[in-house]
């Protein structure tokens, strides 16, 4: 399956100027339908409808298709009724003007002083009339799964773009752990040998004294030197991190791989590579390793935005 990012935006419209036939009038035409549907990134899923006063009741339909189809995300959801062109109002025909006289003409027989309707009130009531609101509705949801198959269809897109970034800097994280990997025995080595010749020095120091025996302090310079470089290399040894790592990555990869709503997972283990790279710094004696840690960090970093985006 694909990895999907929670980007993502997507529009579809029905009837309108796209609909209107070349020997009709635009101001003729019956209203179209439109949606619109942006995502943004969330911890959770969470829907928001912006709809048209005759479309409201389409809602919970509205609700439970997305529902189904996504897992995280902001999701914004607009959807409004219009005529076929933006011209102007569509002129009310004889029919829905003797509708409203009809109805204006039994209104006030109930009530006299009702005021009559004004031109306004006639072109807004009749540009209302939209149709039956049953096949509002079915038209609705079908646009809205037109406009949902195109969001999926950008988020994978996106997602694609997103699982190849993270592929590629866990390349670079590998290549920097086995960058690390020899620099240890070579620390403690040194360290070892650092030491040794510090005793040295200090036994040399003591025979220009008339100190004790050379052979003897030498081999306790020897097992001081063994003792020290041991607690050292304990004290380095980020063996375990990188170990730790290692599996991190792998998992990571698997994630990547297997897809579908994995954004959650590859985010806790996004922190962990971040721990596992802090200790590795902090256990640092060289220069060389402090540079590996610092640009571990710098790509768990970009590795953290962009997993923020993943569903």
């Amino acid at each position: 399956m694909a990895v999907y990012s929670m980007t993502g935006y997507a529009t579809a419209q029905a009837g309108g100027a796209a609909a209107t036939n070349a020997s009709e009038s635009p101001r003729d035409a019956r209203p179209g339908l439109g949606i619109e549907i942006r995502s943004v990134n969330s911890r959770f899923l969470d829907l928001t409808f912006k709809l048209a006063d005759d479309l409201r009741g389409t809602e919970p339909a509205l609700r439970e298709l997305l529902g189904a189809a996504l897992k995280r995300g902001k999701v914004e959801v607009r959807a409004w009724v219009e005529g076929r062109t933006d011209a102007g109002p569509r002129a009310p025909n004889a029919p829905e003007l003797q509708k409203l006289v009809s109805l204006q003409d039994n209104i006030r027989a109930w009530l006299p002083t009702a005021a009559p309707l004004s031109v306004a009130e006639v072109l807004q009531l009749t540009t209302r009339q939209t149709g039956n609101p049953g096949e509002l509705h079915e038209t609705l949801l079908a646009l809205a799964q037109t406009g949902l198959d195109k969001l999926l269809n950008a988020r994978e897109r996106e997602g694609q773009r997103l699982a190849a970034m993270l592929l590629d800097r866990l390349k670079q994280l590998r290549q920097l752990a086995k960058d690390a990997q020899p620099l240890i025995p070579q620390l403690v080595a040194q360290q070892r040998q650092r030491f040794i010749d510090r005793w040295n020095e200090a036994l040399g120091a003591s025979a220009a004294a008339g100190g004790t025996s050379n052979t003897l302090t030498s081999e306790a310079a020897q097992d001081r030197a063994l003792t020290e470089a041991t607690a050292f290399a304990i004290r380095i040894d980020v063996a375990e991190e990188l170990t730790r790592l290692d599996s991190h990555l792998v998992e990571i990869e698997r994630l990547i791989k297997k897809g579908s709503d994995v954004g959650k997972r590859l985010d806790f283990l996004i922190q962990e590579l971040h721990r596992e790279a802090n200790t590795m710094g902090s256990k640092s004696s060289s220069l060389e390793l402090t540079r590996i840690s610092v640009d571990m960090k710098v790509l768990i970093e970009q590795m953290r935005e962009q997993v923020q985006n993943i569903e």
